[in-house]
């Protein structure tokens, strides 16, 4: 039975009546028809229009074939970098949009029996990127566009070159690191004999340091004058008692000069002892001059 033309009702139904997707064995390519169930696939391949063009077909199948699989492969992968670009995506899930086009040309057609094996070719080829996982293949469409090439080797350049300036900046820290571990180690040579802490020595010839905190000796003659000893001398002087602790109820006469004392040295055997008054303390030297001061004032007051 002839096709129905383009337009007529016979066409429009049986267009309505093959509305989605049906069975892919079911489908001829040749005759490029799409049978609803095997009875039908099987009459139609018994059919003359399908015979005449089955021997055409026949005289020369291999080209045939590598038509249909080529044209297979262009429109897959249009659609595969036009939808996903350069994104990783599962096959199966680019076949199947692939298939959702009623006019698409089907695998049965092509030298691929199976998906998987269309996928394998497509990495062999360097078409896209295939890696098999638990969930299934994946594919990545791989961008080989004279534009894609210029960029990713622009790329590739920056990336050398960033990586030369790291390289060039490792080499230098470790050459200073070598550097600082060299000059370490010629200090700790210099310094291998730490030095000795040595105690207090008095050098040779040095005067000896004499501290004498006795009273300071009386002045002799030339004549009988020995060499003092040199060094520093402290001479202790003896404070008086006070005579305001001595007895309280009676207030001690100030102007009673003080009594001799016995110089401890001598001009030689004849000479005649020398005396002097013996030194007052702070508080007595100020008592003093507190009645003196008085005495003054009363004799001016007297004179007036």
């Amino acid at each position: 039975m002839p096709r129905a033309e383009v337009g007529t009702p016979k066409y429009l139904a049986n267009k309505m009546k093959s509305k989605g997707l049906q069975r892919l064995r079911w489908y001829c390519q040749v005759c490029e028809k799409q049978c609803r169930d095997e009875n039908g696939f099987k009459c139609h391949a018994q059919s003359e229009a399908h015979l005449r063009q089955m021997l055409v077909v026949g005289e020369n199948a291999g080209r045939h074939i590598a038509d249909f699989s080529s044209q297979f492969q262009h429109d897959f992968v249009q659609l595969l970098s036009r939808r996903y670009n350069t994104k990783r995506v599962r096959v199966n899930q680019v076949y199947q949009e692939f298939i959702q086009d009623k006019s698409h040309l089907h695998m049965n057609a092509t030298r691929w029996v199976t998906l998987t094996e269309f996928a394998k070719h497509l990495g062999r080829s360097g078409i896209a990127r295939v890696d098999e996982t638990e969930k299934g293949w994946f594919i990545a469409w791989i961008d080989s566009s004279p534009k894609a090439l210029a960029k990713q080797e622009a790329s590739i350049k920056k990336d050398r070159a960033t990586r030369d300036d790291e390289q060039r900046e490792r080499t230098l820290i470790a050459e200073q690191i070598e550097r600082a571990k060299l000059e370490k180690g010629a200090s700790d040579e210099g310094s291998a004999s730490p030095p000795v802490e040595e105690g207090l020595k008095r050098e040779e010839g040095a005067e000896k340091v004499v501290l004498s905190f006795s009273a300071k000796p009386a002045a002799t003659s030339d004549t009988t004058a020995t060499a003092a000893p040199t060094g520093l001398k402290l001479t202790s002087v003896k404070l008086g008692a006070n005579p305001l602790k001595a007895n309280p109820l009676k207030r001690p006469n100030v102007f009673k000069s003080a009594a001799p004392v016995k110089s401890e040295s001598s001009e030689g055997s004849g000479g005649n002892d020398k005396k002097r008054p013996a030194p007052m303390s702070a508080a007595e030297r100020l008592i003093v001059e507190e009645q003196e001061r008085k005495r003054r004032r009363m004799d001016r007051e007297s004179v007036a």
